[in-house]
């Protein structure tokens, strides 16, 4: 019998990601593939690991440059920039530790979440394949995708005429200004996203073939979104909640596991909400 594939998940160090990325790492496992899940040193000491009781799923950390923990009053667009600059230096170090185990079998392919479309190229550098696990909704993947597709201009210059802008894109009901995510509004302050969106579709549109996306939803929610992009096969994985909230058949997985705020060195979940509306608290509308 062949042995089982050993895959690499590497999620962005916020609970919207890990969370789901760890149901997603939990199937693959049960589907005979061994994973090890990854993301930086400070998101990484909170996860509760559920591998003493899912052999197969193992945890590795790495620095983004703030080891200790992530402040929610750090500038968002100086953070991105240096997660990226020490991300790609020390997960390239990650991967190639594992691979150089001979008591190890190497990683054979990369998933990777939203925000961090740099995994890709470090899996390019390495000659390892990667697949985008998209964890929002498919319509939002299209609306980004088109944006950089030829509507970027007309996006730009009508949106600021919010309550009478309409756009018209494939397989999607007519949007209005409010059904757009808040970055393309001018109000929007954050630099860093719209630029990573658009690393994000770079990096799919540069893969040699048909890319393949694994996106949060499910066919009988969004069936015409799924195929509304031509250049990529998007397949729907989801939703990625925890068994015991969806099919049952493992009544004991109930916990999210990616709780950031619980430990005594983290903003406790009163402070967080008292920022609401600050700039700070944006990462976690992703």
């Amino acid at each position: 019998m062949a042995e089982s594939p050993h895959v690499l998940l590497v999620s962005f160090p916020s609970q919207g990601h890990i969370n789901p990325a760890l149901q997603f790492a939990i199937r693959l496992v049960h589907a005979g593939v061994q994973v090890t899940f990854a993301t930086t040193f400070s998101a990484h000491k909170n996860v509760s690991k559920p591998q003493n009781t899912l052999p197969g799923l193992s945890f590795v950390g790495f620095s983004d440059g703030y080891d200790e923990a992530f402040s929610l009053g750090v500038n968002l667009d100086i953070y991105m920039s240096v997660f990226k600059h020490h991300g790609m230096k020390n997960l390239k170090q990650v991967i190639l530790n594992i691979n150089n185990d001979k008591e190890s079998r190497p990683i054979t392919r990369v998933f990777y979440c939203n925000l961090i479309p740099w995994v890709a190229l470090v899996g390019r550098e390495l000659h390892i394949p990667s697949t985008l696990l998209w964890n929002q909704a498919a319509a939002v993947l299209d609306i980004y995708y088109y944006n950089f597709h030829g509507y970027e201009g007309f996006i730009r210059d009508n949106i600021v005429n919010e309550d009478s802008f309409s756009l018209r894109l494939p397989r999607l009901p007519p949007l209005s200004g409010r059904d757009l995510p808040p970055f393309f509004l001018p109000s929007n302050v954050h630099e860093y996203v719209l630029p990573t969106w658009k690393a994000h579709v770079e990096v799919l549109d540069e893969e040699e073939t048909k890319p393949i996306v694994l996106v949060n939803t499910f066919d009988a929610l969004e069936t015409e979104a799924l195929k509304s992009i031509e250049n990529y096969t998007l397949i729907g994985v989801g939703p990625l909640i925890p068994s015991a909230f969806l099919e049952g058949k493992d009544p004991s997985d109930h916990s999210l596991r990616g709780d950031l705020f619980k430990s005594s060195e983290s903003k406790n979940y009163t402070d967080w909400l008292n920022l609401k509306g600050s700039k700070s608290d944006a990462i976690g509308t992703f």
